[in-house]
């Protein structure tokens, strides 16, 4: 066997050999299943696992954005018009959450911990001073004064309302964006202090909540069920909430939005629970995006989430007290919050009902801006971008005893908006890409596998056409040496004139007699007589 015949056949052996097992690993999928499995046991918020560390001290820098509407006509309203307002901001906060108190609770199977939040100002990312811009807005001490009163008396409001006009206390007020951002020391609240000791003279939106939690979570660590992993067990010791009116709107379904399950689909639906909103959301997928150079999936709230009951039955439950509920895209949630009569929406009342846009002047919802969204890596489900936008609201109405109010129009009225965000870091990004490539790789494995028989097989049917060519073109050459041989032999044996007498003319030829001879190797001989 030559050595050609010798490479054709190792060739063919080995590209068979690489067809098989290639193909039975890509039928059976052994690599994918053994990537999932080490996945779903490395992705745990167990102590050891490589993800405990960043879910116990976020990397990604968070940022908290707060723009707030200014009323430029508190006048024209309080006549009975329109409102206006104008957009003011950023006014940019550095958000540091670290896990606190972590703590192992079940044979590791769950985990407690407490998430502070603390915030400092980043004048660089700011669009002005938040301790010398002044912000014309609803004084909302006023407003939960007002709704408090309603359940007393009627004969109780005037004098009520006497006595907060003496104190020179406003439906409007102007302060600066520091101090109603961080609190400040408000006269109607002083009084009322003075009576009721529990309640606090200083308001703000953040008032108290620059390095506090919000609330005791215990989570479940994935490590019975991975599709648990990251998900919430009780909020304050609850599994349940109270506040609403049906059981499935207090569920407190889904994880804190820090984290979600390995091996997400597009197809699934995922729950997180926001303490601010008192409530859990869901989000479905939207669409492929790419970040630093990462595929993640988007999530974000369908518009059924704040939709009207009327649409969305099972929002019903959110009505408190049962069927008092307001209309599309705006949620009433001072059941779980003392004071105003507090809403909440997506900024601009983005997805809300046009009424609640029209009724103020200065409002331009748009998806891009006011859209709340996570950017999920689906192999690790990993949030690498997130934008948490909300809005806050006060609903502002007549309230018989109080004068000022009698020309109010009924109005759901906005008073800022908040835009969290955070993005994965470089490093980290990089660290994530490398990780994806090697899963990538070693999912892809069985097929690499079948790349190379298949390359073989190129190689092997390219081997073989040139051997076959090989031996054609020999065959050709034995054939031409042998008719040339053939042709050689003949003209040897072929006529022949031994005698060294020149050959005579023609005519003298034709004047001789014939001659009966031969030529035949032999010199001519003349024939016998007979």
């Amino acid at each position: 066997m030559t050595r050609r015949s010798c490479a054709i056949y190792c060739t063919g052996i080995v590209c068979a050999h690489l067809l098989i097992v290639g193909i039975a690993l890509v039928v059976a999928q052994v690599f994918q299943t053994m990537i999932h499995s080490r996945l779903k046991k490395e992705i745990t918020l167990t102590e050891k696992s490589q993800v405990f560390e960043a879910w116990k001290n976020p990397p990604p820098p968070v940022y908290m954005e707060y723009y707030f509407f200014n009323v430029t006509n508190p006048g024209v309203f309080m006549a009975g018009g329109k409102a206006a307002v104008k957009q003011i901001g950023p006014y940019t906060y550095r958000e540091y959450r670290p896990r606190e108190n972590v703590t192992f609770l079940e044979n590791g199977t769950k985990v407690y911990a407490l998430n502070p939040k603390s915030f400092v100002f980043v004048p660089e990312k700011s669009a002005g001073n938040p301790e010398v811009d002044i912000l014309t807005t609803v004084n909302i001490p006023y407003v939960a004064v007002m709704d408090q009163l309603n359940s007393y008396s009627f004969f109780v409001r005037p004098f009520v309302s006497m006595y907060m006009n003496s104190l020179g206390v406003e439906l409007f007020i102007n302060r600066t964006v520091h101090e109603f951002l961080w609190g400040f020391k408000d006269p109607l609240l002083t009084k009322i202090h003075s009576m009721k000791p529990d309640v606090d003279e200083y308001f703000g939106l953040m008032w108290k909540k620059n390095g506090t939690h919000e609330g005791e979570f215990v989570f479940h660590t994935g490590e019975e069920n991975y599709l648990d992993y990251g998900k919430i067990d009780t909020w304050n010791g609850l599994r349940q909430m109270s506040w609403w009116s049906s059981n499935q709107s207090n569920m407190i379904n889904g994880t804190d939005g820090a984290v979600f399950h390995p091996l997400i689909n597009r197809n699934e639906l995922l729950y997180i629970f926001a303490a601010d909103l008192c409530r859990s959301i869901h989000l479905s997928y939207v669409k492929d995006v790419d970040v630093k150079g990462i595929t993640a999936y988007r999530f974000a709230p369908p518009s059924d989430v704040l939709m009207s009951p009327k649409d969305n039955p099972t929002n019903a439950g959110f009505c408190v007290p049962a069927k008092d509920c307001l209309g599309t895209g705006v949620l009433k949630v001072s059941i779980c919050r003392e004071g105003a009569p507090i809403v909440v929406s997506f900024p601009h009342f983005y997805q809300a009902d046009p009424a609640y846009i029209n009724a103020v002047d200065g409002l331009n919802p748009n998806k891009e801006e006011h859209e709340t969204y996570l950017d999920l890596q689906p192999t690790t489900g990993v949030p690498i971008r997130a934008c948490k936008r909300a809005q806050l609201n006060v609903i502002l109405k007549r309230v018989k005893g109080f004068p000022k109010t009698r020309f109010l129009n009924e109005t759901i009225f906005p008073i800022m908006f908040v835009n969290e965000t955070a993005t994965i870091d470089d490093e980290s990004a990089s660290q994530m890409r490398t990780l994806l490539l090697i899963v990538t790789l070693v999912s892809n494995f069985p097929l690499l596998i079948v790349g190379m028989g298949i390359i073989l097989l190129l190689v092997l049917v390219v081997l073989f056409c040139r051997n076959r060519q090989k031996k054609n073109e020999v065959k050709r050459i034995d054939f031409t040496e042998a008719f040339h041989s053939f042709a050689t032999a003949k003209e040897d044996t072929a006529y022949t004139q031994v005698s060294n007498k020149p050959e005579q003319p023609p005519e003298t030829q034709a004047s001789k007699p014939a001659k009966n001879g031969s030529y035949i190797a032999m010199s001519p001989v003349e024939a016998e007589k007979c």
